[in-house]
C-alpha cells in the first residue's frame, strides 16, 4: 500500500513536470533567442544539484524520509505556483524565471533522493527492479509523453496555465505521500557532524568500483546530453522547423520508447546482465547524438529519440536497482546524493557548456560534441563494464 501511494504521487507530479518541460523553454524562448540565455534556465534548475545534493543526502539519512518528501512537494508547489502568478500578471522577467526554477531544483534534490531511498523500505528486495520500472515508466509517461503536449497546448491557451498545473500536481503528490505509513529514519544515531557523514558517503561510493564507474559515466553522459537538450527548443525551431505544439510532441517520442521499455527491462536484465545492457546503452547514446546532428527531418529526429527513450529507461532502472541492492540503508541517502552530484550536476554543467557552444559554433555543435565524447567513453569503458560490474554486484 505504501509503495502504491509513492507511485501515485510520482505519477501526479510527473504530469505537472511534463507540462513544465515544454512550457518552461517556450516561456524563456519567448523572452530571448540567445542560446546561452535559454540554456541558463536549465542550468538554474539543475544548479542546486551541484550545490546541495550531497548535503541533501545526509538529511535524507538523518530524518523521516516520508515527511521530507511531503515538505519538498510543498516547496516545489510554492515555487512553481509563484511563477504561475508572475506569468499571469506579466512580471515574469528572466530573473524571476531563473529564481523560480532554482527553488524548484532545490526541492528536487531532496525529493528525488527521499523517494528513491524510501522504496527499499516498502518493497521486498527481489521486487526492486520491477518497482523501479513502474516508477520510471509512470514518470516517463507523465513527464515526457502526456505532459509536454499538454503543457505546450496550455501555454498556447494561456501562458500561466501549465505552471499552475505543475503547482497543483505537487499539492496532490503531498497529499498522497501523507497517507504512507511512517518510515523511521535510516539511523537512530548520527555521526558527530554533517561533514563527517557526507565524507562517509563519498568514501563508500568511491571505494565501490561498480558504483564509481557508473557515477563517472553518468556524469560524462549527462554533460553531453544536457548540452544538447538545453538548446533543444531552438534546435526544434531552427533545424527542424517546428512550432510550439510540434516541439511539445517531439518531446514525447522518447517517452514512448521509455514506456515501451518498462515492459521488458526486467527480462532484459535477467537475460543479458547489467554489464552488456549498459555497454550497448553507451553506443546507443553516441548514435543518438550523431543522428540528431545529421538530420533535418522531424520524423527522423522523433524515431531517434524513441530508441533513445528505451535506452534511457533501461539504463536508469538497471543502475538504480544496483545502487539499492549494494548500498546499506543507513548510507542510501548519502550515496544517492553523491551519485546525483555526478548525474544531475553533470547535466547542470552541460547546460552551460551547450549554450556557449551553440552560441559560438551553431545549433548542431553540441550534438557533434556529444557523439564524439560518448563514443570515446564507450571505447574506454567497454572492458571495465565487464570487469568492474562484478558478478556479486548483479542481480
Amino acid at each position: 500500500m505504501g509503495f502504491r501511494r509513492i507511485w501515485a504521487a510520482s505519477a501526479a507530479s510527473s504530469l505537472g513536470d511534463g507540462a513544465l518541460l515544454a512550457a518552461g523553454p517556450l516561456l524563456v524562448a519567448s523572452k530571448t533567442h540567445d542560446p546561452f540565455l535559454v540554456a541558463l534556465a536549465t542550468f538554474a534548475q539543475q544548479l542546486p544539484w551541484l550545490l546541495f545534493s550531497v548535503l541533501a543526502g545526509a538529511y535524507v539519512d538523518r530524518l523521516d524520509r516520508r515527511r521530507l518528501l511531503m515538505a519538498m512537494h510543498a516547496l516545489r508547489a510554492a515555487a512553481i505556483g509563484g511563477l504561475a502568478v508572475a506569468v499571469a500578471v506579466h512580471a515574469d522577467g528572466l530573473g524571476v524565471i531563473y529564481g523560480s526554477l532554482f527553488l524548484l531544483g532545490t526541492g528536487d534534490t531532496v525529493a528525488r533522493n527521499a523517494e528513491m531511498s524510501l522504496v527499499p523500505a516498502l518493497v521486498p528486495g527481489g521486487e526492486l527492479s520491477a518497482a523501479n520500472a513502474r516508477l520510471f515508466g509512470t514518470s516517463t509517461l507523465g513527464s515526457q509523453l502526456a505532459g509536454p503536449p499538454l503543457g505546450a497546448y496550455l501555454f498556447a491557451v494561456a501562458l500561466a496555465l501549465p505552471f499552475g498545473l505543475d503547482a497543483a500536481s505537487f499539492v496532490a503528490a503531498a497529499m498522497l505521500v501523507a497517507g504512507v505509513r511512517a518510515v523511521p529514519p535510516a539511523r537512530a544515531e548520527h555521526a558527530r557532524s554533517l561533514v563527517r557523514e557526507v565524507g562517509e558517503g563519498l568514501r563508500w561510493l568511491w571505494e565501490q568500483r561498480a558504483l564509481r564507474l557508473l557515477a563517472l559515466c553518468i556524469c560524462a553522459m549527462n554533460v553531453t546530453f544536457e548540452a544538447a537538450m538545453a538548446i533543444y527548443v531552438l534546435y526544434a525551431r531552427e533545424r527542424l522547423g517546428l512550432g510550439a505544439v510540434g516541439y511539445g510532441v517531439l518531446l514525447t517520442v522518447s517517452a514512448a520508447g521509455g514506456v515501451l521499455g518498462t515492459g521488458f527491462v526486467t527480462r532484459l536484465e535477467r537475460r543479458f546482465g547489467a554489464s552488456q545492457l549498459l555497454r550497448v546503452g553507451l553506443c546507443l547514446e553516441a548514435a543518438t547524438h550523431l543522428g540528431l546532428a545529421l538530420t533535418r527531418s522531424a520524423w527522423v529526429a522523433g524515431a531517434i529519440m524513441a530508441v533513445f527513450g528505451v535506452h534511457a529507461l533501461v539504463w536508469s532502472v538497471v543502475t538504480l536497482s544496483l545502487r539499492q541492492r549494494l548500498v546499506p540503508d543507513r548510507l542510501l541517502g548519502r550515496v544517492n546524493g553523491v551519485y546525483y552530484l555526478f548525474s544531475v550536476g553533470g547535466a547542470a554543467v552541460g547546460a552551460v557548456v551547450g549554450g556557449a557552444i551553440a552560441r559560438g559554433f551553431g545549433i548542431t555543435a553540441p550534438f557533434w560534441m556529444g557523439a564524439a565524447l560518448v563514443g570515446l567513453l564507450a571505447a574506454v569503458t567497454w572492458r571495465r563494464f565487464r570487469d568492474d560490474l562484478a558478478v556479486s554486484a548483479l542481480p
